[in-house]
This record gives structure tokens, C-alpha cells and sequence, in this order.
């Protein structure tokens, strides 16, 4: 993994927007209309090709495939593996802040955590092993020759992927996790053993505090994101840290979020997790001050942090200048060499839920690069 060895590396983290005529291709997979198989893989190629070559003219650094090909990035697992054949589902439970503002929740309409999802009501296990392989192979095809620093992949965590799909079908949600861990570090070592870097997708580390178990307490919360931190031990031992990143955000939902996990109360076992660099929201309004929560923290050696200097739920398009006082907080603190920018979370996490529109999305990036290049001035 790269470092900000002469400049501030730029990257976001991982879904892009897609077309409209890419969207329409994913909802028919979606509503179980299968898309013809040549028109999806010809629609995907043409999506990753685009975002590829956009992401290099912006001059983002750590660039991926967009996540062009996923309808969310979590439920698309649902069509790889064994276990999620049974009836699809809406999910009951509300987020804790939109009980206490229904009147917005209503206004803001449905999200993709509000899309019916089946639940996993048989063992989970591989029926398209392959796929994790031909979205390597058409990530590898559009960034040949391409000028970019690193390329990454995603792929969803045990605990989002058990958020999104519940579990109806183990003894325990521990067991459920840990049978999910079984099945996708074999996508996780794919990844790496490819040449990509990973990013495993870890919103369950955070956003669940207000959905999945909006009904504990936060102490009880805690406990659940350490068991959740010892699945992700499990799953990815062996790996070397140096070639994974991770995510974590409160949910890329505009919202009141009042009732969100404060970052240092999960902070010191989040870092305990394998990954080498950590990627958080650090932009939007309820989190942009917790900056200062790393001058408490000692860093591990060799871990690198990537804060989010974009938020992801407005279209304002922040300016150079604010990014760049941004990324000057967080190097006063940590060290320029120990940080990279990038987005609070995706600008695409459905294919077709985004707050932010595709052409703001780029402006957004496109600012981001030129306030790291100040803060870079500055700091070199």
C-alpha cells in the first residue's frame, strides 16, 4: 500500500455512479428479470471503463472499478452464494433517529437498506465462486497502462453483509457471522493474491448502533462491535495488512444521526482490526469535529488512516481550501506520511439510491484533488 511519501494521496471509498442506462440493467436484475447476460457484462465493462478513465482525469490516486457491476455493495453477495433463495423481505426495524423525526424519514423516502432483501434461510456456501474473479479481470482490463498509483477492490464484511441479509437460519448471530467469514475470505484472499488492494466494507462497525441494534444500549453496542472486530480477525488472518484497507461509516443517509456511536468509543478496536489503513467519515456535519479523537489514540505502527474530506449526502461541492484545512488537522496530528483523503462513503451505494447527482459527484472529487495538492504545497 502506497504512502503520502511526497504529497497527500487522494482515493474515495468505492462505489461511483453508474448511467442511467447501467442502472436500468441492474434493476432488472434486481426484480429477478435476469438482463441478458451479454447485455450485462457488455453494460458492466463499458461502466468500469468509463469510471477508470473519469477517476484518472480527475487525478484521484487509489482508484477501483466503481463497484459498476453491484446493484448495493453489500446485498450483491445474495447472488453468489448458497442461503438467500428464500422469500425477499422488507426489514421492520427503523433507524433510531427517524423515530424520533418520522416527518423527515418520510420526506426523505425509501433508501436501499429499506429495498427488499432476502434473508439467509439456508447455509451459506458458493454457488458463482467465480464472480469475485471476473471482476478482477475487468478491473485489471481498464486500468492497463492507466496512470494510477494503486487499484482496489471491495468487498462486503461479514457483519454488513449479516445487516442487510438477517439471519433466519443459524442458532446464533455469532455463528451466522462466522459462517459468512468461512465463505468470503475466500473472495477477500482472491483480491490480494490478484495484485489489487482490499477494501473490506465495515459499516456494521458503526451504523448498526442505530438499526440493527438500535435496542441496545451503547455499552452493549460496544460488545458487538468487538465481536464484530474478532470475525474480521478470523477472517482475514494470514492476509498482510500492507495489502487491505477497511471502511467504516454511520450510514451515507442524510439525517438527524444524533444518536450515532461516537467515533472514540469504538476507535481503539476498530485499529485492532488486520488492516493497514482505516478509511472514516470525517467530513459531514455530525462527525467533521471528531478529528481531534486521534490525538488520544496512538496509531499503530505501520497503519495509515484515510478520513473522508467529502461529504456524501449533499451537493455542495466543498472547497479546496476547507480540504485542505482538513487534511492539515488531521497531518498535525497523525503525520502527513500516515494519512491519504478520500470520501466520507460512497457516491453509489445502490446503483441507484444516490443523494449526491453524478455530476456534482465528479466536481466534489475533483475539488478533493486540488485540496490535497495545496495541503501538499503546505506541507512539503
Amino acid at each position: 500500500m502506497k504512502r503520502s511519501e511526497t504529497r497527500i494521496l487522494t482515493t474515495h471509498t468505492g462505489s461511483l455512479p453508474r448511467s442511467p442506462e447501467l442502472q436500468e440493467v441492474l434493476r432488472s436484475r434486481l426484480d429477478h428479470q435476469d438482463a441478458e447476460a451479454e447485455e450485462y457484462r457488455a453494460s458492466v465493462e463499458e461502466g468500469v471503463a468509463d469510471v477508470v478513465a473519469r477517476q484518472v482525469a480527475a487525478g484521484i490516486d487509489v482508484i477501483n472499478d466503481g463497484e459498476q457491476g453491484r446493484v448495493q455493495y453489500a446485498t450483491y453477495v445474495k447472488d453468489r452464494l448458497t442461503g438467500y433463495d428464500g422469500e425477499q423481505i422488507i426489514r421492520t426495524v427503523p433507524r433510531k433517529d427517524d423515530l424520533e423525526f418520522p416527518e423527515f424519514a418520510a420526506q426523505r423516502g425509501p433508501s436501499s437498506a429499506t429495498l427488499p432483501w432476502p434473508a439467509c434461510t439456508g447455509p451459506v456456501g458458493w454457488k458463482d465462486k467465480d464472480a469475485v474473479q471476473r471482476e478482477i479481470q475487468r478491473l485489471k482490463t481498464a486500468t492497463e497502462g492507466m496512470a494510477a498509483e494503486e487499484v482496489f477492490m471491495t468487498s462486503a464484511s461479514p457483519g454488513v453483509i449479516a445487516n442487510f441479509l438477517p439471519n433466519q437460519f443459524y442458532a446464533s448471530e455469532e455463528e451466522y457471522l462466522y459462517a459468512l467469514a468461512d465463505v468470503m475470505k475466500d473472495d477477500y484472499k482472491a483480491i490480494i493474491d490478484s495484485g489489487l488492494l482490499l477494501q473490506i466494507d465495515c459499516p456494521d462497525l458503526a451504523m448498526t448502533r442505530i438499526t440493527q441494534f438500535s435496542h441496545l444500549g451503547e455499552d452493549e453496542f460496544i460488545k458487538i462491535v468487538e465481536m464484530h472486530v474478532e470475525v474480521l480477525q478470523y477472517a482475514l488472518a494470514g492476509l498482510p495488512p500492507d495489502r487491505m484497507r477497511m471502511h467504516l461509516c454511520w450510514g451515507n443517509t442524510e439525517g438527524p444521526h444524533h444518536y450515532d456511536v461516537p467515533l472514540k468509543r469504538i476507535v481503539n478496536i476498530v485499529i485492532k482490526a488486520p488492516p493497514g489503513a482505516i478509511s472514516f467519515e470525517g467530513a459531514n456535519p455530525r462527525h467533521a469535529h471528531e478529528w481531534k479523537v486521534w490525538e488520544d489514540v496512538k496509531l499503530p505502527e505501520g497503519k495509515v488512516i484515510i478520513p473522508g474530506v467529502l461529504d456524501t449526502t449533499t451537493n455542495f461541492i466543498e472547497h479546496p481550501d476547507l480540504i485542505a484545512q482538513r487534511i492539515a488537522n488531521y497531518a498535525g496530528i497523525v503525520g502527513k506520511e500516515n494519512m491519504m483523503v478520500g470520501s466520507d462513503c460512497g457516491f453509489g451505494t445502490s446503483a441507484w439510491g444516490r443523494r449526491v447527482e453524478s455530476r456534482v459527484a465528479w466536481a466534489k472529487l475533483a475539488s478533493m484533488v486540488e485540496g490535497a495538492r495545496l495541503a501538499s504545497a503546505e506541507l512539503w
